[in-house]
């Protein structure tokens, strides 16, 4: 007698990087991505302040979380509303759990658009839950955007690798990194940078002396190790470039990563 089969499991990729990187946009594009090789992709929004989105989602915060009231009621800033609404959100993210599954035969890919400002998903209780949550039931991977023209100043690169390395750290996930907006310069050094650490000493050191330029330097030093052999892709999600590479880097480390819990069977 055969052994059964086993269920199909999408990969879930949660889509952060730091305000203005290009995470929706980046999103937008691998759900054509998907579709234009006949995958079938499933997109969640998780951030309640967004006014346009240039995708429609599948799971929208937006349909049971009013920011605007919650920032109101509870007289709060722009961020501690967001952030609010996302704890919120949370209290019922089983039911989007239970969604995923009850499509899980159906789909190839569960993208993730997280909120603007990167530490209100990254580090609050709800974005724990949310991690949490898919990492125990689908293969979960982060993909960590990146604004190419930004990163070109050796300390932003730098602050970005610290971002992401405490992120990773933090969730215990496979990380992919994504060097967006190639069309506005191309993200030949940040490889080089990521490759050769004596590469982003020199360019550290030729800027002004300062402490925040020695700091980066004994940054650079402890953590080259962990960012030298991470994947990466450049794209240009507007001019729709790269994705085709990205799709198959994410179901490369998806399949690869140690850690993650797959089907239950």
């Amino acid at each position: 007698m055969s052994a059964p089969k086993k269920n199909k499991s999408p990969v879930v990729t949660l889509v952060v990087g730091m305000a203005g990187s290009g995470k929706t946009s980046v999103t937008s594009r691998l759900r054509l991505a998907c579709e234009a090789v006949g995958l079938n992709p499933y997109v969640l929004n998780l951030d309640p302040a967004v006014r346009n989105l240039p995708y429609e989602p599948n799971v929208d915060i937006r349909d049971t979380i009013d920011y605007v009231g919650i920032r109101k009621k509870y007289s709060l800033g722009p961020n501690g509303a967001i952030l609010t609404a996302c704890n919120l959100f949370a209290t019922r993210f089983d039911q989007v759990i239970s969604l995923c599954h009850q499509r899980r035969n159906q789909l190839d890919h569960v993208f993730v658009d997280t909120p603007g400002q990167i530490e209100i998903f990254t580090w609050s209780a709800s974005g724990a839950i949310v991690c949490d949550s898919f990492q125990a039931e689908f293969p979960t991977v982060l993909l960590y955007i990146l604004d190419t023209p930004r990163v070109h100043d050796a300390q932003v690169f730098l602050s970005n690798m610290l971002q992401c390395l405490s992120i990773v750290y933090k969730t215990k996930l496979a990380v992919v990194l994504v060097y967006n907006k190639v069309d506005v310069l191309e993200a030949g050094f940040a490889a080089q940078w990521m490759k050769d650490s004596s590469l982003i000493h020199s360019a550290l050191e030729s800027g002004t002396a300062s402490y925040s330029s020695e700091l980066a330097k004994s940054v650079a030093s402890t953590i080259s190790e962990f960012y030298a052999d991470l994947k990466y892709v450049g794209v240009s999600a507007l001019k729709d470039e790269g994705f085709a590479q990205l799709l198959d880097n994410l179901a490369e480390v998806s399949q690869g990563s140690s850690g993650i819990k797959r089907d239950k069977t």
